[in-house]
C-alpha cells in the first residue's frame, strides 16, 4: 500500500485519466476527494470507491472553487497529502476564431484554477509533506494547429510546476509535471466520433501517432502518478515527465 491513508485530491475525477488516478490512488491506501461538475457521474465513483471517497461538485471556472474542494476534503477527511490537478478543458482554436472569452475561460479552468487550489491546501501540503502532480499535455511544446488555447494554459502550466519547486524545495512539499501524449480516455472517445470519426477510430491508428499500436489507457497515467504521489519518489521534485510513446523532443521519423 504505497499511499496508506494519504488523502488525494484528484480534479476531474468522475471520468478518464482523473477517475483512473482516483480508483488507483484508493487501490493503493489513499483516500480521495473526487471532483467533476457531474453529479451523477460523481456519485458512481464515489459508490465504486466505498467508504474512501468523497465527492465535490464545483466548477474550477469559479474563483471561490478550489477553496471549496480543499474545504471538502479537510471536512471529509481531516488531511491533505496531495493534489492532482487533472481538470482541464480542450477547446479547438486557432488565431482566426480565437476569443477573448474563451480564451479566458481556458486559462481560468487550466491555469488558474491549479494554482489557486494548490495555495488553499499548501497549509497541509506542507504540514503532511505533500507531493502535487499538474496534468499537462505535450501541446505545451507548441500544440496542434486548432489547440491555441489548450496549448497556451499547458505551456503555462508546466512554468507554475517548475516555479513552484523551485520556490518551494525547502518547504518539502514537491511538484511534478506529467505532459501526457494520446490517451483514450472515455471524454476523448465521445469528442473524436462527435467530430466525425467512426465507432472503431481508436483501433485504427495510424504508427506515427501510436507506435504500440494503441493509444494510452488513462490506467497507465494512474500508474505514474502514484510513484510520483508516494514517499518513494521522495525527494525528487520539478520532474517534467513526458508519458508519451515516442521521443517528445527532436523526434525525426524515418523517411523512408
Amino acid at each position: 500500500m504505497r499511499l496508506q491513508d494519504k488523502v488525494i485530491i484528484v480534479t476531474g475525477s468522475t471520468t478518464g485519466i482523473g477517475r483512473a488516478i482516483a480508483e488507483r490512488c484508493v487501490a493503493e491506501g489513499a483516500r480521495v476527494l473526487v471532483h467533476g461538475r457531474d453529479r451523477a457521474k460523481g456519485e458512481a465513483v464515489v459508490a465504486k470507491l466505498g467508504g474512501r471517497a468523497a465527492l465535490q461538485v464545483d466548477d474550477l471556472a469559479d474563483p471561490a472553487c478550489p477553496p471549496r474542494i480543499a474545504a471538502a476534503a479537510m471536512a471529509a477527511f481531516g488531511r491533505i497529502d496531495g493534489v492532482v490537478n487533472n481538470a482541464a478543458l480542450v477547446p479547438r482554436t486557432t488565431i482566426y476564431t480565437a476569443k477573448v472569452e474563451d480564451f479566458e475561460h481556458t486559462m481560468a479552468v487550466n491555469v488558474r484554477a491549479p494554482i489557486f487550489l494548490i495555495q488553499a491546501a499548501f497549509a497541509q501540503l506542507k504540514a503532511n509533506r505533500g507531493s502535487v502532480i499538474n496534468i499537462g499535455s505535450i501541446n505545451a511544446h507548441s500544440g496542434e494547429p486548432t489547440f491555441l488555447h489548450y496549448s497556451a494554459s499547458k505551456g503555462a502550466l508546466q512554468t507554475v510546476t517548475r516555479n513552484l519547486a523551485n520556490a518551494h524545495c525547502n518547504d518539502q512539499v514537491r511538484f511534478t509535471h506529467f505532459n501526457v501524449g494520446w490517451v483514450l480516455s472515455d471524454n476523448e472517445y465521445t469528442k473524436q466520433v462527435a467530430e466525425g470519426a467512426p465507432a472503431d477510430w481508436h483501433t485504427k491508428i495510424p504508427q506515427a501517432y501510436a507506435p504500440s499500436g494503441h493509444l494510452i489507457a488513462p490506467e497507465t497515467i494512474a500508474a505514474a502518478a502514484v510513484f510520483w504521489l508516494s514517499d518513494e519518489s521522495r525527494p525528487i521534485s520539478g520532474t517534467v515527465m513526458e508519458l508519451e510513446q515516442y521521443s517528445v523532443y527532436g523526434r525525426n521519423p524515418a523517411k523512408t
